[in-house]
């Protein structure tokens, strides 16, 4: 059985990680499968938002433990250090691959959401936590730290002291802890639902002005002010006066559900 499925529907992709039956544990064929799912929506323009979630009971338990020895086995450098996708390895590129596309992508949490699960969570842009989910950052549990592209992705997301706290102890914490902590955008008693409702919201906007803006807020946590300003510049001048941005006015004005081709 495929390890993750994705079914595109009225402009939203909704990507599942699809091994209930473990709790959706990250094994080899799980990283593949969620590479090549992110890799398959990049650059697709029919599609204006994506929905990540975890079929069954839980988002992701972590990494599978018959894989964690497996890997235990082998040299760590060859492991780890060959860079696969820029300047991620495909571990990293399970997380990274989510922020790096051009649409907003939303994670549905339930369940669990440990280790492995955390981060690739952490690669969307919103994430809609129920109250109940349990969720860690694990890896201290296991001797290790975090490792595919939490470290990148949770400066922007927690305090310092937070994260050093989560990383150092390994703490489990609930889906309303982490609306605290920064790593929830929003807790609901129904996730999937709730992101399902956000998705179509954000896919009646103007697919340019979507990328735009996911474009904007990722280059605006990464440059300098001075940058900054000049991007958002740019960026809005591309976009006036664009079909997109022209429909979305006459839309507004006729008082009418905007038609974007």
């Amino acid at each position: 059985m495929p390890r993750v499925t994705t079914t595109i529907k009225e402009h939203i992709a909704h990507v599942e990680l699809s091994r209930p039956d473990k709790m959706n544990a990250v094994d080899p064929d799980m990283v593949a499968g969620i590479i090549e799912a992110g890799e398959a929506l990049r650059g697709r323009k029919d599609v204006r938002v994506v929905v990540l979630s975890g079929q069954g009971d839980a988002f992701c338990a972590g990494l599978d433990v018959a894989s964690f020895a497996a890997l235990a086995g082998g040299d760590p450098m060859e492991l780890m250090m060959p860079r696969t996708h820029g300047p991620s390895n495909d571990y990293q590129h399970v997380s990274m691959v989510w922020n790096q596309l051009e649409m907003p992508v939303i994670a549905a949490l339930q369940g669990v959401c440990f280790g492995a699960g955390m981060q690739i969570a952490s690669g969307a842009d919103i994430r809609i936590a129920a109250p109940d989910t349990r969720m860690s950052i694990l890896e201290m549990k296991w001797g290790l730290v975090p490792d595919m592209g939490g470290m990148v992705l949770w400066p922007s997301l927690m305090r310092s002291d937070v994260l050093r706290r989560l990383t150092h102890t390994g703490e489990e914490f609930t889906g309303s802890d982490a609306l605290g902590y920064g790593l929830a955008t929003e807790v609901n008693d129904a996730p999937l639902e709730r992101a399902m409702e956000l998705a179509r919201v954000m896919a009646s906007k103007s697919p340019s002005a979507l990328r735009a803006g996911k474009a904007l807020i990722n280059f605006a946590l990464k440059n300098d002010a001075e940058a900054v300003l000049l991007e958002e510049s740019r960026a809005q001048a591309s976009l006036m006066g664009q079909p997109d941005q022209m429909e979305a006015v006459m839309a507004n004005v006729q008082k009418r559900v905007p038609v974007f081709k």
